[in-house]
């Protein structure tokens, strides 16, 4: 792995000028007081004030970031380290409780070695209080974005500096839990080289992007614009309203659908999407390609898109529990920022492996479907080509289903449901018509609510179906902006509780 050495370091204020728009930056601090410190620890602290003209480790206020306001915390690594005693918590505390208040997107900067050491366990527990009040913010709706800067180790780490909606590394920063100066003092030998890298971290899934400094307000901006959207505008519905399910057999569909050239949720974004910003990863150290997270938006409506994931003109990487891991974490921000939630179900099936067992595949499955049953934000489901098994039915549930014209949904693959009915693999194509898998089966049973037409078929004309299917989810998504809560979960419910029912 190549990883970029650190850049010149900015300094607090050198970030701050970088990223809010100039001369709109106010300060929220007071004046700090310290007592009943060592007199060897105060010569640092006024050591660290003459050094850095700053009053403490952190700097907090708020500006405007391409002419939205935004709160701001900021790590001062020149003073003592960055490190964060009382008095920096508490202003940390107070920071983040403001822009709570106030209604306002957050955006820490943190730069640290940890927790003070001249002020011991006060200081270490002080990390509590701050993580109670992001959480407060979180529980509010409102984003909290964090840009780790170099070095971020220790309690920061282990705290608020973990725990963004949306996380970006400064490149070649060094970021983990135990400080490799520490660890080296510790076990008597360097820590291993490569490991606590932004550029590492990011292959691993705990962070979305690695950026410079410089991109940071372009990325703020775009972020923004979708977590924090406008109202929805009343939009005229699609043609594809219009559109009823094929003719032809349910093999035939199957067939087209496992198309290689057929475009999948990328070509989706590239085409129909205003803009999209991609996330990373589980958060948890977990990165699976099945999966594709991102923010999106569809004409004036963003949301969080989960995808699986076909290549183009290559055989799809297999769910595995990671991936449902990591659409677990979309459905999270989806909830906590009250953005609708978008799936795209596109799979041969799940991971069929040891490891997807002993990863806990069908305990994952399980989750996301209680997740998404119970979810407040409004949901839309997309059946764009295959839909087998429990890969397929762990993000299905939504309070709108759109499916391209030959997808299909069943428990199995017709070959596999021939395996166990007929001891083989030839009866697949009546299987397929015996079990109800088509488009046309499933929105007579009320649980595909809008076709998109395909002209033959989407492989064959893959932009203007992608710009079809694009319109259809805009509507779905802009039209359930407008339904009550309430409303849209107890029909969510419903079309699932009725499902089969006699009665």
């Amino acid at each position: 792995m190549t990883v970029q050495a650190p850049r010149k370091r900015l300094d607090a204020r050198g970030l701050l000028d970088m990223v809010v728009d100039p001369g709109s930056y106010r300060s929220w601090d007071s004046p700090v007081t310290y007592t009943g410190h060592s007199e060897a620890y105060e010569a640092d602290l006024a050591a660290a004030r003459q050094k850095t003209g700053e009053d403490e480790s952190v700097l907090t206020g708020e500006g405007l970031v391409r002419g939205r306001r935004v709160a701001l915390v900021v790590c001062e690594f020149g003073f003592l380290g960055g490190s964060i005693g009382v008095a920096a918590a508490d202003r940390l505390m107070h920071a983040v409780e403001r822009a709570t208040r106030e209604g306002l997107p957050l955006l820490a900067g943190p730069a640290s070695g940890g927790t003070r050491m001249q002020e011991g366990t006060l200081a270490f527990l002080s990390m509590v209080k701050i993580t109670a009040a992001v959480r407060r913010h979180k529980e509010a709706g409102l984003p909290y974005l964090v840009y780790l800067r170099h070095p971020t180790t220790g309690g920061v780490m282990a705290s608020w500096g973990s725990l963004g909606h949306i996380t970006v590394a400064e490149p070649g920063a060094l970021l983990g839990f135990l400080g490799p100066r520490v660890y080296e003092a510790l076990y008597g030998e360097p820590f291993p080289t490569g490991v606590q890298t932004a550029e590492n971290l990011q292959a691993r899934g705990l962070v979305d992007a690695v950026l410079p400094p410089e991109e940071l307000a372009g990325t703020i901006h775009r972020a923004l614009s979708m977590l924090l959207p406008g109202p929805a505008d009343p939009m005229p519905a699609p043609a594809s309203l219009g559109s009823g399910p094929s003719a032809l057999s349910a093999w035939e569909s199957i067939t087209i659908s496992r198309n290689l050239l057929r475009p999948g949720v990328r070509q989706l974004l590239h085409v129909g999407a205003a803009d999209v910003l991609p996330l990373n990863g589980t958060g948890q150290g977990e990165k699976d390609p099945g999966l594709l997270l991102a923010l999106a938006r569809f004409g004036n409506t963003p949301c969080v898109v989960l995808g699986q994931d076909r290549q183009r003109g290559s055989e799809q990487a297999a769910l595995g529990p990671a991936s449902l891991r990591e659409a677990r974490r979309g459905m999270r921000l989806a909830e906590e920022l009250d953005l609708p939630l978008l799936t795209i179900i596109d799979t041969a099936g799940a991971a069929l492996s040891r490891e997807a067992e002993e990863g806990g595949l069908a305990g994952e499955i399980a989750r996301s479907l209680n997740d998404l049953v119970g979810l407040e934000c409004p949901t839309v489901s997309v059946l764009m080509g295959q839909g087998a098994g429990g890969g397929a039915l762990a993000l299905l549930p939504a309070d709108r289903t759109i499916a391209a014209q030959h997808a299909w949904l069943s428990s199995l693959p017709p070959e596999g449901a021939s395996a166990i009915v007929h001891r083989d693999t030839s009866h697949g194509a009546q299987m397929a018509e015996e079990q109800g898998v088509t488009v046309g089966a499933l929105a007579a049973h009320g649980i595909v609510d809008h076709i998109v037409e395909e002209r033959p078929d989407a492989a064959a004309e893959a932009p203007a179906f992608c710009r079809r299917m694009a319109e259809a989810v805009e509507y779905e998504l802009a039209t359930l902006r407008s339904v009550p809560g309430e409303e849209r979960l107890a029909g969510r419910a419903e079309r699932f509780r009725r499902l089969g029912s006699v009665l």
